[in-house]
């Protein structure tokens, strides 16, 4: 009955994001909203990335769900140890930093990350989707399942391929563009930027150790069971 909890619960989860994907979309088609998706369209905000991310972190869930009500454990380790590399080094991170990130700066001065104006664009409720309901959504993958999580030195490194790529594309970007993804950036100098990318991967890489912590503290230890050879 729990096996069937889980697969109803994640295709939920995942038809959400499928639907937040899909809405958004439309409205970069939208010629009267379009302006916000100019010089580098929607894949130069990380919300987006985070979205798309999680879509496929749920579509991975809900496969290994399925399969192993199918072919049991043993058959899907590939599928397994996908799920949660995905998810330990890209996805509860990311969606932690963005939410924390996003509410921080808002609160202090939200024409630094999200102008007013963009209420016209995106309505409340869509923006709380989009920042809010990111994080509880995580935390609740956590508990529900344990995670297995690679070493430190390999789980790190990929994360921090990640955040490296990231900045350098909207670095470059706004090389070619003039316009920084974030208003934040035009009011800092170019040192400043720099150590607000630093800080922001220092946060980040504390967020990933603190969702191993927290998946430690829930489970324990979880190794990855290894497919057996014929």
């Amino acid at each position: 009955m729990m096996k069937i909890s889980f697969t109803i619960y994640h295709f939920i989860v995942l038809s959400w994001y499928i639907f937040l994907n899909y809405f958004i979309s439309l409205q970069e088609e939208d010629t009267r909203k379009s302006f916000i998706f100019q010089d580098g369209g929607k894949w130069k905000y990380l919300t987006f990335l985070n979205l798309f991310l999680q879509a496929i972190f749920y579509g991975i869930a809900c496969l290994e769900d399925v399969l192993k009500g199918i072919k049991g454990k043993k058959h899907i380790t590939f599928v397994t140890a996908l799920r949660d590399r995905l998810f330990t080094t890209l996805v509860f991170p990311i969606s932690t930093f963005v939410f924390l990130t996003f509410w921080i700066i808002f609160l202090y001065d939200r024409e630094l990350i999200y102008p007013k104006d963009l209420d016209n664009v995106f309505p409340v409720w869509l923006n709380h989707a989009m920042h809010t309901l990111i994080l509880p959504l995580s935390f609740v993958e956590i508990f529900q399942r344990p995670h297995s999580y690679l070493s430190k030195k390999k789980g790190l490194s990929f994360l921090s391929v990640a955040c490296l790529s990231y900045m350098g594309r909207i670095t470059w970007l706004y090389s070619k563009t003039g316009t920084w993804v974030y208003p934040v950036f035009s009011k800092l100098s170019p040192l400043s930027i720099a150590a607000f990318f630093f800080l922001s991967y220092i946060f980040i890489i504390g967020i990933y150790v603190f969702g191993e912590t927290l998946n430690f503290w829930k489970w324990g230890e979880v190794i990855q069971p290894k497919k057996k050879r014929k």
